[in-house]
């Protein structure tokens, strides 16, 4: 038995002598004499069964799955919906088993059951809270004792709270909180678990020259997310945290259940987007936990984001499927894949190999796969047109082929926006392998149990490698100028974050969507995913607000050059096609549409060609072959003009 089934040993034995205890002492206190010798007499005949029906009406309120340093009021609640329960239940047996009618009197009574109502909350909830309050005042004397770094909490109540108690179970490590700082004024000579509320944002200098005056030192910003909302202005918190010199992390996530925080520095593309998607994170545990999942491209930017959550979420075993070998020791060494309970593993294979795919797929027998692997930089598959279809198109091919054969549930190809109406080989690629899912995914409608496949495109993700953000970072770092190819260009941007929520939601969703062997129509069928990203981002005001935030003024200390645009690259990104039906499915930040596409014949006959015109290097022969797949791919040709840099509108602070 390991720690973790010996803790949840304890908590159940603890539990039923509790009930046990609790009937006893109820008798007890409520009668004596020759009443309580005769309930005496008749307990050790009902008192197991009872003990163990509270046993199942505990596992069924999930008493035994909280850890009681984190004891709080959902799992009171749920402690006082499982006690009401055990109280009705007395009731009823009492007054239709028990009644004076069959026992000759009522064995329990109204008082006596609500008694035992109030004794079973205390003997449930009490040694809860009061361990909880143990490890707290343990978790204080640590902080007190030990040399923390002292630190500033930056945001609103209830964000602070989450990291305070993050601070005091030791998730947290290596931080002293000295003072809070809100951003509303309404917050102000307030403390939250002790800690005290100095001031507002504004009053950052100050409060850190105060603390300096008493000897002690600040050596630390934390940012909880309501620090980085637009009304608090994060654009002057980061300027004063680099001019006092004091490193600023932000809350990348507060956890599950509210019990848990990651840290991660602050950086500029932090405050560049609109308020980040929230998700269900319980929709994904649902769907995630226990399942056996395989991420190709696991090494890459999405790869590795996808596993991580993946991992977080609760899955039993994660194969990751990189053809790299750096960037698959890299993400195997990530430490948060080594710290849950999931069982990480790793292969060097390449998507465009078939046999091997299959064999990774037959050997671990995945339940969900996600194919995130692809070669994605425009310029590039420009210019390396054979090796962005080999990946792209075939190596996709290989992976769902392989994966409809191991039985996988389902699976998720990440594409582009930029396979919308495409203009690039990058985005022909990727919406011919979106063509080909949706046909294979169509072959399978009405087939209890069959395989889903669907596609998740993204528009730019920041800090992805090959982004726009960390190239304008490098330019700035070296004094620029900073190259815009054209100052009408407009981008949807979205965190690698959401980026894999995204992901993990869109399967869950297709999940719940995959027909009974009944349906023989895709009405209410939905194969691509997009997050609702809010409103583009134009690029030339993108790079002068990342001027000022890294404290130039653009034009004057760092020169914005307008490059022209590159080959296969276009003013606007679009999500959806025209002929695409979009739907509602229910979830908040994520938009669907039902499929459009050609049998499975058809593209097969478009695979055929594509492979002859790469034996043959014939890029006019694969160029018709996407033509006559994508009919828009046939404009592409119609470049806009250079137009002269314009005075551009400000981009608003998000």
């Amino acid at each position: 038995m390991n720690r973790q089934d010996f803790k949840k040993t304890a908590i159940v034995l603890h539990d039923l002598a509790m009930t046990a205890i609790a009937v006893a002492v109820t008798f007890a206190v409520r009668f004596e004499g020759a009443q309580l010798n005769e309930r005496l007499f008749y307990l050790p005949r009902f008192l197991p069964f009872f003990v163990v029906f509270a046993g199942v009406v505990y596992w069924v309120f999930h008493l035994y799955r909280s850890k009681w340093r984190f004891a709080s009021l959902p799992d009171l609640f749920n402690i006082f919906r499982a006690t009401t329960v055990l109280a009705l239940s007395l009731l009823v047996a009492d007054y239709v088993l028990l009644s004076p009618q069959l026992f000759g009197s009522f064995f329990f009574g109204k008082i006596t059951i609500a008694l035992y109502w109030l004794i079973q909350m205390f003997l449930l909830g009490g040694p809860r809270l009061a361990f909880r309050y143990v490890k707290y005042a343990r978790s204080r004397h640590t902080l007190d004792r030990d040399s923390n770094t002292p630190t500033l909490i930056l945001g609103r109540g209830n964000d602070i709270e989450v990291i305070l108690r993050a601070i005091e179970s030791g998730t947290v490590k290596k931080m002293r909180p000295l003072g809070i700082l809100s951003y509303r004024a309404d917050d102000q000579g307030q403390s939250i678990r002790g800690v005290p509320v100095l001031g507002t944002f504004a009053d950052l200098d100050q409060v850190v020259q105060d603390f300096q005056e008493r000897a002690q030192t600040i050596r630390r910003l934390v940012a909880t997310p309501s620090a980085l909302a637009s009304e608090a202005n994060p654009d002057m918190l980061l300027a004063r945290a680099r001019r006092l010199g004091l490193p600023l992390v932000r809350v990348t996530s507060l956890g599950e259940g509210m019990r848990d925080a990651e840290l991660a520095p602050l950086e500029i593309e932090d405050l560049l987007l609109r308020p980040t998607v929230q998700i269900d994170r319980q929709r994904l545990e649902n769907f995630i936990r226990g399942k056996r999942v395989l991420v190709t491209g696991g090494g890459g930017s999405i790869g590795s984001e996808i596993c991580t959550r993946v991992v977080a979420f609760g899955a039993s075993d994660l194969m990751v499927l990189e053809s790299s070998e750096p960037s698959l020791h890299h993400i195997l060494e990530h430490p948060s894949l080594n710290t849950g309970d999931t069982n990480v593993d790793g292969v060097i294979a390449d998507v465009r190999d078939r046999v091997r795919v299959q064999e990774v797929m037959n050997e671990f027998r995945p339940d969900v796969v996600f194919h995130a692997a692809a070669l994605k930089h425009v310029p590039y598959l420009e210019r390396n047109w054979t090796e962005g279809i080999k990946t792209n198109v075939f190596g996709s091919v290989n992976v769902a082929d392989a994966a409809v054969e191991a039985g996988v549930s389902e699976i998720v190809m990440i594409s582009t926006d930029k396979a919308i109406d495409p203009v690039s080989m990058l985005g022909a690629t990727k919406r011919l392998a979106e063509m080909y899912g949706q046909a294979l995914d169509a072959e399978f409608m009405g087939r209890n149990g069959a395989t889903r496949i669907i596609a998740v495109r993204f528009g730019n993700v920041l800090g992805s490698v090959g982004s726009v953000v960390p190239k304008f970072k490098a330019q700035i770092a070296r004094g620029g100028p900073v190259t815009v190819t054209h100052p009408d260009m407009v981008r949807y941007f979205m965190t690698t974050r959401e980026a894999a929520d995204l992901v993990l939601t869109s399967a869950s969703h297709a999940g719940e969507s995959r027909p009974s062997i009944e349906v023989s129509n895709n009405d209410e069928r939905v194969s691509v995913y997009v997050l609702k990203m809010g409103q583009p981002v134009r690029i030339y005001d993108l790079a002068e607000r990342m001027i000022r935030l890294a404290g130039y003024e653009p034009g004057e200390d760092i020169e914005i050059s307008v490059t022209g645009t590159r080959p296969g690259e276009r003013l606007h990104e679009i999500l959806f096609a025209r002929e695409e039906p979009r739907m509602e499915i229910g979830i908040d930040g994520v938009m669907a549409a039902k499929p459009i596409f050609a049998d499975r014949a058809k593209v097969d006959l478009w695979l055929d060609a594509l492979d002859k015109a790469i034996a043959a290097g014939d890029r006019a022969a694969a160029e018709r072959v996407f033509e006559d797949a994508i009919p828009e791919f046939k404009r592409r040709h119609q470049t806009p003009k250079p137009a002269a840099p314009a005075e551009p509108a400000r981009l608003a602070s998000h």
